[in-house]
């Protein structure tokens, strides 16, 4: 059964992203990081590179031919693709990532915006009529909700 976690209101979700990958990688985890664009993704690409001093977090753009043995690889919304790992998926984007039932657990990473809220909350109900079980973070408090 698919897990999904929420984490509302945060205040830089690129950041973030970046924090919450390095400590899935840190743990030994693979992931897949769905980005809105490919300009968000080479800001990823590039946070990724220096997000935590003295670590570098191991990635590839989807599409690479190291793909398969990387532990985290960056793609891009609408992308359709055969991921080669099924156990994290980041989601940044607004649309629900397909095949997202593959995958142990999904990240939802929602900004402060109502920009952001408004598809969250479509996704959560998506996910929720799923039947996958949902928990939710407020991002910035560090507390559950």
């Amino acid at each position: 059964m698919t897990r999904v976690q929420f984490y509302h209101n945060a205040g830089d979700p690129l950041a973030l992203a970046c924090e919450l990958i390095g400590k899935a990688h840190r743990g030994g985890r693979k992931a897949i990081v769905i980005s809105p664009d490919a300009a968000a993704a080479q800001r990823l690409d590039r946070q990724l590179w220096i997000a935590e001093p003295g670590s570098f977090i191991p990635h590839v753009m989807s599409g690479s031919p190291l793909a398969a043995e990387t532990a985290i690889i960056v793609g891009v919304a609408g992308e359709t693709r055969q991921w080669p790992h099924t156990d994290l998926l980041f989601n940044l984007a607004a649309e629900i990532p397909p095949g997202c039932e593959r995958f142990r657990m999904v990240i939802e990473i929602i900004g402060r915006t109502e920009a952001e809220r408004q598809p969250a909350r479509m996704r959560w109900m998506h996910y929720k009529q799923q039947q996958f079980l949902l928990k939710a973070f407020d991002a910035e408090h560090r507390i559950a909700l």
